[in-house]
């Protein structure tokens, strides 16, 4: 043995836990040499799932954040009367704050509430207030009640100087007329699934659910994209529901897994996404992986859609008919 070899240094260096950490490092470095420039089309998502605590808000912020990083304009849409996604983003939300309730109930332009996120100069988000609580029962009488979210965000996105690169529309845990008004509004579904079991019954009513929008109030709805969060690797469980889902939804389960990770949790106790709080950690390197992989992914061609044949409707043109 040489005299600079130590057998504890050695075998460290091969130990689970060194073979992670160079990973991740390998990961930083694959993403760092990313370029910071967006040059996709305009795509709007909801993220929706109707299991609560499968991370729906924490990845709508987090994604948004790892958008932004990657040059995207992201606007995010909080539909969620909690107001957890604008609270991640550090954005007002008192019972006094213009939000997503007064463009929905009284027709207020989306441009009025929109605020930008002190995190990025590219991070904006409309948010929501405790009144959006009762807008379930106010929408209920009112004309188009279905459709005017997608009015106000067609409106907005239609101005000069909006130049929005992605919406993402954060949904409450629930199936009512504020998550039809967000399916409505999109083109792609976006579905973060909990490695757990009852995560896939929560998954088979959700198909039934954009099976119906899709038949009766937005056939351009696809669903683009399917993430699976609160992922450990060293339960069989976690690897089982993983398997599952990717049978079924071969091209649209995301490679990336996120983790289960106390960075995660922490980060909106601070007003922050993961992206910002810790930027080097796994969950974070996760969430910009998991982005990088839904730009790179061809939605066109190979976007599931429940009932629908072939590829995405054009939007625009569906609104020239009308």
């Amino acid at each position: 043995m040489k005299h600079d070899e130590d057998p504890a240094t050695d075998s460290f260096y091969d130990t689970p836990l060194a073979r992670e950490l160079a990973d991740l490092t390998a990961r930083r470095r694959a993403l760092d040499a990313i370029p910071l420039e967006y040059a996709g089309r305009r795509r709007i998502f909801t993220v929706s799932n109707q299991k609560g605590g499968v991370g729906k808000t924490t990845s709508t912020v987090n994604l948004a954040a790892a958008f932004a990083h990657m040059g995207a304009r992201v606007l995010v849409v909080d539909l969620d009367p909690q107001g957890n996604a604008s609270t991640a983003l550090s954005i007002p939300h008192n019972a006094e704050t213009p939000s997503v309730y007064d463009v929905l109930v009284e027709e207020r332009p989306l441009s009025q509430v929109v605020q930008q996120s002190p995190e990025s100069p590219r991070l904006f988000c409309a948010p929501s207030t405790i009144h959006l609580a009762g807008a379930e029962i106010e929408l209920v009488s009112l004309v188009a009640r279905e459709r005017r979210l997608r009015t106000a965000l067609d409106k907005y996105l239609s101005k000069k100087g909006a130049d929005i690169d992605i919406v993402l529309i954060d949904c409450p845990p629930s199936l009512g007329l504020l998550t039809i008004n967000a399916f409505t509004a999109a083109d792609e579904v976006l579905i973060p699934i909990q490695c757990e079991y009852y995560a896939l019954e929560g998954l088979s009513q959700l198909m039934g659910t954009v099976s119906m929008i899709q038949k009766h109030l937005n056939p351009t709805l696809t669903l683009s994209t399917i993430l699976l969060t609160m992922y450990d690797g060293r339960t069989r469980l976690s690897q089982q529901v993983a398997d599952e889902v990717r049978a079924h939804f071969p091209n649209q389960v995301l490679t990336t897994v996120i983790p289960r990770s106390v960075r995660i949790s922490e980060a909106p106790s601070f007003g922050q996404t993961v992206i910002a709080y810790d930027g080097q950690s796994v969950g974070a390197v996760a969430y910009r992986e998991a982005a990088v992989e839904i730009v790179r992914r061809d939605h066109r061609a190979d976007s599931a859609d429940v009932d629908a044949e072939g590829s995405a409707p054009d939007r625009d043109a569906e609104e020239r008919d009308e």
